[in-house]
């Protein structure tokens, strides 16, 4: 099992507090989890500017991640979308690390997939040519990419016809008897798709006047700063919930999608 992060945020953030600082930090739970960690930054050219004018910073290692001096330095580049993911291997080999991407399109999962074959049987022979490593997660992000390429969207901006492709690809997959655990991220740069099967998955809305805290005390005595402004606004996704702060579960089996611009706002894709 692995552990996932992701983070929309209206202001460009220094994104090291939250992996490295929070009450239930994702470099401590690396320690469950030492088959290494990921970081995927967007950073837009201009705060509002959609995907496309932007670029993805990645950094990967099969490093535990409490055990790798370079955790604090690698994370802590500024950017106003974030996935992270920490790897506990369970398929694959130690150097097929998350996130993955392809062309404007990066995915980070957590689970196991145990029907495969449905997912080989259902992605191009161009996307399984593209596979480089040997691991279900990144075989589900060619099925996806499949999915996105048969409805005409993967070089466009996300859409309702993304929303569609993404939804009812992560429909039919689940819907085959035992078919495993697939909650995953998955991002252009404007918007953050969540997807929650088989594993918890909590959202948490940050806005202007609530009560977050500019500093707070975690349970084992550090001292936490969050670094936005008081005009930000930001929408994380988690694993776990990893503040005190009011999370919410991502109802199973559902799609939650998390836009950039004008401002982080999320909404859950209708189930049909």
């Amino acid at each position: 099992m692995c552990r996932l992060l992701g983070i929309v945020s209206s202001e460009p953030t220094k994104f090291r507090i939250v992996p490295q600082e929070s009450t239930r930090n994702l470099a401590a739970l690396s320690r469950a989890h030492r088959d290494g960690w990921g970081l995927a930054v967007y950073e837009p050219s201009a705060a509002s500017s959609p995907a496309g004018d932007g670029s993805w910073r990645f950094d990967r290692t099969s490093a535990c991640a409490p055990e790798d001096a370079n955790v604090r330095r690698l994370a802590s580049g500024r950017g106003a979308l974030m996935l992270w993911h920490t790897r506990r291997n369970s398929t694959g080999v130690a150097n097929d690390l998350h996130p993955f991407r392809s062309g404007r399109w990066v995915f980070a999962h957590d689970g196991t997939i145990h029907k495969r074959d449905y997912l080989r049987l259902n992605t191009s022979r161009r996307r399984q040519a593209e596979l480089r490593g040997h691991t279900d997660s990144e075989l589900l992000f060619a099925y996806l990419l499949t999915q996105l390429d048969l409805a005409g969207v993967t070089d466009e901006h996300a859409s309702p016809a993304t929303d569609d492709a993404i939804r009812d690809a992560v429909r039919r997959a689940c819907a085959t008897p035992n078919f495993g655990a697939a909650n995953f991220l998955l991002s252009e740069g404007a918007a953050l798709y969540a997807h929650r099967s088989g594993r918890t998955l909590f959202l948490l809305e940050r806005e202007p006047m609530d009560p977050v805290r500019p500093s707070r005390q975690s349970r084992d005595g550090t001292v936490v700063v969050t670094p936005w402004s008081q005009n930000r606004r930001a929408v994380l996704i988690a694993s776990e919930a990893m503040t005190d702060e009011p999370w919410k579960a991502i109802e199973e089996r559902r799609v939650v999608r998390v836009d950039r611009v004008p401002s982080p706002k999320w909404r859950p894709l209708p189930t049909a």
